[in-house]
């Protein structure tokens, strides 16, 4: 199997990090050697979080700048600022929603909005998506991660079942269900 790269970006309590663990189990399933590292360090106060997963690597768990191939964002200014580490004709899949820092307030700077952030993004490999529309029409606002995690899966090298198998395996059981429609409704996407 040849390597496989993916950035996962957010904020915290966006559930970055159970996607990260979805795609290890995932990985695991499949019998694929997986590294992953985490970095969540304000995650608790709306910082940044970032969750970086390599398939069939067999050293470090860190992605160079410019070698992700795939970046994963569930708010789109930390899109924007993780863009360096997607490599050339990466794929991104982000969610179009964000929510601007407390910074920009405090330190009254003018807030950026979608099509200045869009702008900053390249055209092709790029499928922004409304991810919480999406999760309310699976029946929940808080399975947006999943949404965009099916969305992606069209671009990692693990088998959807796998993906699907490791869902039930790590979200609650009472919410299993509405996981899977979401992980399914995100797949339409870019199928």
């Amino acid at each position: 199997m040849n390597r496989y790269d993916i950035m996962i970006v957010g904020i915290g309590g966006q559930g970055t990090i159970l996607a990260s663990n979805i795609l290890g189990v995932a990985c695991v399933i499949e019998g694929l050697p997986v590294r992953g590292a985490e970095t969540h360090g304000m995650a608790q106060r709306g910082g940044s979080v970032e969750s970086q997963i390599r398939i069939g690597q067999e050293y470090g768990p860190l992605i160079a700048a410019g070698a992700a191939d795939l970046l994963i964002s569930f708010d789109l200014i930390e899109t924007v600022r993780a863009l360096h580490y997607l490599k050339d004709k990466g794929i991104i899949v982000s969610n179009r929603a964000f929510v601007v820092p407390t910074s920009v307030y405090m330190q009254d700077f003018p807030p950026p909005d979608e099509g200045m952030l869009l702008a900053a993004l390249p055209d092709s490999g790029l499928y922004a998506l409304d991810a919480a529309s999406i999760a309310e029409e699976a029946g929940n606002i808080l399975t947006q991660n999943i949404v965009l995690l099916g969305a992606a899966s069209a671009f990692i090298p693990l088998k959807e079942e796998s993906l699907k198998e490791a869902i039930k395996r790590i979200v609650p059981k009472k919410t299993i269900d509405v996981n899977l429609l979401a992980f399914d409704l995100g797949r339409t996407i870019t199928q």
